[in-house]
């Protein structure tokens, strides 16, 4: 999850109130409070294993749970981190069976969004329309998980979790909180992982959300050359691939309001009922490579030309055509997720534009709300993930466990000079046999779909054809919310694994 103040902010805190930004920090670290004034932490617990089933894909799973931790350590062998991780494993043939590791983003964000909503073999309901903070936070048979074909690894990183530093807050910055030194542990951890659990001949897979997938493509690229582990394939889930192109409401190029509009049409297309496919999309991109670049480059003086992009961006985002008009063709997100229901007093969530929430204060010149999506998933998530943790592994733990990190966000060092697509390309080229998925929500406009589909549009053909997919689902940036669009995945990526065995 690619979360409410990380990288480049401009896109969501559009649609949070400053009380939202503000919030506590999710994290008040245990440990860098231990470094500061003395105190001892109490050890984590052992790890701890238990036996479960599930349905999935039909067929009943018999697999073991897992809870338990990995120290990190710093280059004179002292313990500076511990980082937590739930595994679920299928007794058998393990070394012929793949194991896939996976990652949430933010930076700040656990993976218990891809572990109980996306892929592993229990889930809590969330992201979908109607959902309640307060509703039961009940783990059910995810018939749309991977299990059944790979073993899985949840890794949260320092900071989320119930991982944790050991270092006071400047050391944990630096050990933890940057881009590179991020990539730099959390292999270290997946490497340790593996030759804890005997799993170095197993195939091995990555799999990351939104910051995640920033993440997984220089993960793969750093354990082929700097750790020697041979990596058969990634999966990135609405990834937050190129910061730079994503840009600004303000900005001079053509390419974030490209990379927007196409999200946004998606979102009005699904509100009529039209099906999101290649036949209404294609025309919206084709529009956008072509007439959209070129009224957008003739700047507002042009005329007619602005009139003509007006037009068109008001009948593709369904919004009011005199107030397109007011802002030269140039809708910015806020401004799409707060007037797409102003009539009905509700707002959209960045995430996904058609899952809603009342505008506590409608009449307010500026938006005041926290969004939808984000503010509604937190509460079953964490205690979900908590409840199961502590009371059906048993890995009893004193301590907060942290969903989503505003602490870490803020302290992240963020360096958007650098993208992972240059670290994707190089991964590919290295290895002819990896696969790699790109999958998005059409209406996520938090890490809109075009922006890959455009990256991938310049990238080589690596020599062998469907190297590199981009897959297309109803729903937004958690997509998988939506029990098809879960299924959809399932299918693609579990055809994918059979390709590259």
């Amino acid at each position: 999850m690619r979360f409410v103040t990380m990288t480049s902010l401009t896109l969501l805190l559009a649609t949070a109130t400053p009380a939202f930004a503000a919030e506590p920090a999710a994290t008040a670290d245990a440990a860098k409070k231990a470094d500061q004034d003395g105190t001892q932490l109490a050890p984590l617990p052992a790890d701890k294993s238990i036996k479960q089933t599930a349905i999935i894909g039909g067929k009943t799973v018999n697999y073991i749970a897992t809870v338990g931790s990995l120290p990190v350590k710093d280059e004179k062998g002292k313990t500076i981190g511990e980082v937590v991780y739930t595994a679920y494993t299928v007794p058998g043939s393990a070394q012929k069976r793949p194991v896939t590791f996976a990652f949430n983003g933010g930076p700040g964000a656990a993976s218990v969004y891809l572990n109980l909503g996306a892929i592993g073999p229990k889930k809590v309901n969330f992201g979908a329309e109607g959902d309640s903070p307060s509703d039961p936070a009940v783990l059910t048979d995810n018939a749309n998980s991977w299990l059944d074909f790979t073993d899985l690894v949840f890794i949260d990183p320092i900071g989320t979790g119930f991982s944790r530093s050991l270092v006071d807050e400047e050391k944990t910055k630096k050990a933890f909180y940057t881009a590179d030194t991020d990539i730099h542990y959390l292999s270290r951890i997946m490497y340790d992982w593996l030759v804890k659990n005997e799993r170095l001949t197993s195939p091995k897979y990555l799999v990351g959300e939104s910051y995640g997938g920033y993440r997984v493509p220089r993960l793969a690229y750093y354990l082929q050359t700097e750790m020697g582990v041979g990596v058969s394939g990634i999966t990135m889930v609405s990834p937050y691939l190129d910061p730079p192109a994503i840009g600004d409401d303000d900005a001079l190029s053509p390419l974030p309001w490209m990379i927007n509009l196409p999200a946004m049409a998606a979102g009005h297309f699904e509100r009529e009922g039209k099906p999101l496919d290649a036949s209404t999309m294609g025309p919206v991109e084709n529009y956008v490579r072509t007439q959209f670049v070129e009224d957008f480059l003739a700047g507002p003086q042009d005329k007619a030309a602005t009139a003509r992009l007006s037009a068109k961006v008001a009948e593709l985002t369904g919004l009011d055509p005199a107030l397109v008009k007011k802002m030269n063709g140039r809708v910015d997100i806020g401004t799409y997720l707060r007037e797409i229901r102003r009539d009905q007093g509700l707002v959209g969530s960045v995430y996904d534009s058609n899952y809603t929430a009342f505008d506590p204060f409608p009449a307010s010149s500026s938006p005041r709300y926290s969004d939808p999506l984000l503010t509604t998933l937190i509460a079953p998530t964490t205690s979900a993930m908590v409840d199961f943790v502590t009371r059906q592994v048993g890995w009893k733990i004193d301590a907060r466990y942290n969903a989503l990190s505003y602490e870490v966000n803020k302290d992240w060092d963020r360096d958007n000079t650098d993208t992972p697509v240059s670290d994707l390309r190089q991964a590919i080229s290295i290895d002819p046999k990896m696969v790699v998925n790109i999958v998005h929500g059409w209406d996520d406009l938090s890490c809109p779909y075009f922006a890959s589909r455009l990256i991938l549009a310049q990238m080589p053909s690596f020599g062998v054809k469907n190297r590199v997919n981009l897959h297309m689902y109803d729903g937004g940036h958690m997509f998988y919310a939506r029990a098809s669009s879960g299924a959809a995945m399932r299918r693609d990526i579990m055809a994918s694994y059979q390709q590259g065995s």
